[in-house]
């Protein structure tokens, strides 16, 4: 199957779905695209509530893209391809609905981000999480503020150092990551609904006011994200990094 971004709106929920073959991958243009999506989905006056979700049943992200990251060759081409999650979190955190994440699988680096920015996140108990970016060189710099408002300094900072974990679904619960954790796809995709459909029936202006507390004191979230962005866009340039990314060939 092809890459593609979707909007499907039913019962006033508009539910945003990604696929990429390569285990959800994400690509710099499906960034793109997933960031203008979810935009447009904020202003359609029929959506009330936004669900965010990828295809495929394994994997929910799995961060960003190798083949793209190898090719990398200089620091501004760096940046702006850090920059692509970047992008979307904010996004995420402007979008005046709430966005509740849907996570099937596992979910690796950038996908851990765009899942902590979602405002309400359930899970299947196969949803685990790794932040696998000090292993090959660079580090989560770009979405470790989202991370650590969702689940603190204190554990973002023991998946980051253990790289190579991978964190269960019962852990993230724990630590606040998902809300609720799920024994399968089909529990998850009912009560995601279930949820969605009844928020979509509150007062819309009580829920975009909602949202702005519990996004309070990131407004400067766009500069902080770009400089994070600045910095894996020249640590992807080192020897370390380009000799440990040809494992990934």
């Amino acid at each position: 199957m092809d890459s593609y971004v979707t909007l499907k709106v039913v019962n006033k929920v508009g539910y945003v779905e990604f696929f990429h073959p390569n285990r959800n991958s994400m690509p710099s243009d499906i960034l793109a695209i997933l960031a203008k999506t979810i935009e447009e989905a904020g202003e359609n006056q029929a959506i009330k509530v936004i669900v965010l979700k990828s295809g495929g049943n394994r994997t929910f992200c799995a961060g960003a893209s190798f083949n793209e990251i190898m090719a990398i060759n200089d620091e501004e081409t760096g940046r702006q391809f850090f920059s692509g999650f970047a992008n979307v979190i904010n996004v995420m955190r402007k979008c005046p609905k709430l966005i509740i994440g849907r996570v099937q699988g596992k979910t690796v680096g950038g996908g851990v981000g765009l899942a902590a920015a979602t405002d309400y996140c359930m899970a299947t108990k196969y949803a685990a999480i790794k932040l696998s970016e000090l292993s090959i060189g660079i580090g989560p710099f770009v979405i470790e503020p989202v991370l650590t408002r969702k689940i603190g300094i204190t554990t973002m900072s023991q998946m980051t150092i253990n790289a190579e974990a991978f964190f269960s679904a019962d852990f993230a619960k724990e630590k606040g990551y998902y809300a609720e954790v799920y024994e399968s796809t089909e529990e998850l995709d009912k009560a995601v609904s279930a949820l969605a459909e009844k928020l979509s029936g509150y007062n819309p202006e009580a829920l975009k006011e909602m949202k702005s507390i519990f996004w309070q004191n990131t407004e400067h979230w766009d500069d902080l994200l770009n400089e994070r962005a600045k910095m894996s866009g020249k640590l992807v340039l080192s020897a370390f990094t380009k000799n440990t990314l040809k494992r990934f060939r």
